[in-house]
């Protein structure tokens, strides 16, 4: 409708006939219905209505009832949302390895296209790559951050589309970490030693251990040693396996000395006599 020099007395937008969009009464506050919250802008100059966000379950017929200066006024119109489809050219991948592209198709004139990763947009760098006109998105050397949701929003100047999300499966093993607990590399004979490995894998890593060279039976995340003997000292170091990517990672080695009491007293104090 054209701008009127009196304002509307009241609007009823609906959708479908029997759904309410919103609810305009001059010198009263509007009512939305629940399904329209911050999606819609009303402009009451001309009882327009903007609709944002679309999804395939908008398309249907929009009807709008106006009273203007006491003359009722009635209007109809047909919104059909074109689905808006995201393809990947892989979602399982390699951390520090692997690359992706996204494809964004979607029907209608005047697109522009728009990637988002969660709620932040995608902007192009060294490592993404934005072409046929933002349409294509591609991801070289992926990181653990590359996972997603990716989706895609496509606008014109009268409607914005945005695709299902789509997320990408990073594995690893990367960022292996070895912890010893206590921390020292010096060990009384009889002490408990915890050592922990820790690495970023998808799926979990299978874990093996290795003293000097020579495997261990254990396999698991943490490696407990009780009562520990001298014959234990020697470097450890833990080893993750990814069977999907059929990768492996190696751990620095954690040094282990274990001696008798009497020996940590002569370490001791000759760790106080070097100065710092």
């Amino acid at each position: 409708m054209s701008p009127t020099e009196k304002p509307f007395s009241s609007v009823n937008w609906s959708f479908n006939v029997s759904t309410p969009i919103i609810v305009f009464v001059i010198n009263a506050e509007n009512i939305i219905g629940p399904e329209y919250e911050g999606r819609i802008t009303f402009f009451p100059s001309t009882a327009s209505l903007e609709l944002r966000s679309l999804t395939l379950d908008d398309t249907g017929e929009y009807t709008v009832n106006a009273v203007h200066d006491g003359t009722i006024l009635n209007g109809r119109t047909t919104l059909k949302v074109s689905s808006v489809l995201v393809t990947s050219s892989s979602t399982d991948l390699v951390e520090f390895s692997g690359s992706v592209s996204l494809s964004c198709s979607a029907s209608g004139p005047s697109l522009s296209f728009l990637w988002l990763n969660g709620s932040s947009e995608v902007t192009a760098s060294d490592r993404v790559q934005l072409t046929d006109g933002d349409s294509s998105l591609t991801i070289i050397t992926v990181t653990r951050f590359d996972q997603g949701p990716f989706r895609c929003r496509v606008s014109n100047p009268v409607s914005t589309v945005i695709s299902d999300p789509v997320n990408l499966s990073i594995n690893g093993p990367e960022n292996m970490d070895l912890i010893s607990s206590p921390p020292q590399g010096y060990f009384a004979v009889g002490s408990d030693i915890s050592l922990t490995c820790s690495v970023g894998s998808r799926p979990p890593a299978h874990f093996k251990w290795f003293l000097n060279g020579d495997q261990l039976p254990d396999t698991g995340s943490e490696l407990r040693l009780m009562d520990v003997q001298m014959s234990q000292s020697g470097n450890y170091i833990c080893q993750a396996f990814n069977s999907r990517t059929l990768r492996y990672e190696t751990s620095p080695p954690s040094a282990i000395t274990v001696q008798q009491s009497s020996q940590l007293g002569d370490i001791s104090e000759l760790k106080k006599a070097i100065p710092n």
